[in-house]
């Protein structure tokens, strides 16, 4: 009997849609009350922010231009791109725009701490879900993956992180405890959120069909 995985879907499920849209909506809620909250963006934004600084570019053209470059090398690790890539950019940022439209920075410190509190179960839900469809990764779970092995996803989604805070810090972006919240706890939180919906954040290598992926993350 032929062991040779069968040809990839075209179209993803009804399944695979749902978790993918409901995944990305909780996404963008989850940036949407980080962000919120005032105290340090996520280590990728902060990378974005400063390379804009530093090349004296808009922040969206600096965004497109790290978002594809970071896709691009994933790929070459055999995390392609797919139809979640493109849903994620977009609807992820729609869904922050209206986010930030009804939450208002709190002026106690207090506040922010709860908001900040509050963004990360949600992130974690957010990007198990959207992953756990298995159809395309967005820049930074992508870039993670890509490194995944040897690095676990929870420690390599940590380093990537880490490493675009560090270098917008270098840049003239600033950090806060939001940024080292994110580094710290994000990765493990996405890997406990997916064990519990029972997804699989590992996007399927070309050729292989969906759910095909490893689930030792």
């Amino acid at each position: 009997m032929s062991t040779t995985p069968g040809p990839r879907r075209l179209l993803p499920s009804p399944r695979q849609l749902v978790l993918l849209v409901v995944g990305c909506v909780v996404l963008g809620v989850g940036v949407g009350l980080l962000l919120a909250a005032d105290l340090g963006s996520d280590g990728y934004s902060t990378l974005v922010y400063g390379t804009s600084l530093a090349l004296g570019v808009p922040f969206a053209v600096a965004n497109l231009g790290i978002g594809v470059l970071f896709v691009g090398l994933a790929a070459l690790r055999r995390v392609v791109p797919g139809l979640g890539t493109v849903v994620q950019v977009v609807l992820v940022g729609l869904v922050v725009s209206w986010a930030l439209e009804l939450l208002a920075v709190p002026d106690a410190w207090w506040q922010q701490g709860l908001l900040l509190a509050a963004a990360f179960p949600v992130l974690a839900l957010g990007i198990a879900a959207y992953l756990g469809s298995q159809t395309g990764a967005g820049p930074t779970e992508a870039m993670a993956l890509a490194w995944d092995p040897p690095v676990p996803f929870r420690w390599s989604y940590s380093l990537v992180q880490g490493g675009g805070a560090l270098v917008g810090w270098l840049c003239g972006a600033t950090v806060g405890l939001g940024t080292l919240a994110v580094i710290a706890l994000l990765g493990p939180g996405v890997d406990l959120a997916a064990r519990v919906l029972r997804v699989d954040v590992h996007q399927p290598a070309p050729g292989e069909p969906a759910g095909g992926a490893r689930g030792d993350s």
